[in-house]
């Protein structure tokens, strides 16, 4: 029986343009069967340029990381959970060439390591 009323409506549609309380209620059903999937993303939602927005947010990461070094500010242990992506969870942590060290509670410092004591040799 819905599959005779779908027709019915698409039929309707194609021989005259639809009223907005129609128009309403078709944009309403959309996205309440997109709503009622098992795992709904919202992907179709996001604009096409999230790529964008992620290159523009790592140039922001790497420029901060960049800024933190050469001034050797203290950071909180939220910032640098941020500068490194992930939460430090010892006295010194080594990721991605930079060493983060804890000065006290909730205070660190982030430089380079240095090719000569790094890990990571051919």
């Amino acid at each position: 029986m819905a599959s005779s009323s779908k027709k019915s409506f698409e039929s309707s549609t194609n021989t005259k343009d639809l009223s907005p309380d129609q128009t309403l209620g078709l944009v309403s059903l959309s996205l309440m069967q997109k709503l009622s999937q098992k795992d709904p993303s919202f992907s179709w939602l996001l604009d096409k340029d999230s790529e964008k927005e992620n290159l523009a947010k790592l140039r922001d990461r790497l420029e901060l990381t960049d800024l933190a070094i050469k001034t050797s500010a203290p950071l909180s242990t939220q910032e640098i959970t941020l500068l490194l992506g992930a939460k430090p969870g010892k006295m010194k942590v080594e990721r991605g060439g930079l060493l983060a060290t804890k000065i006290s509670r909730n205070v660190w410092k982030i430089s380079k390591i240095n090719d000569e004591n790094s890990y990571w040799r051919n």
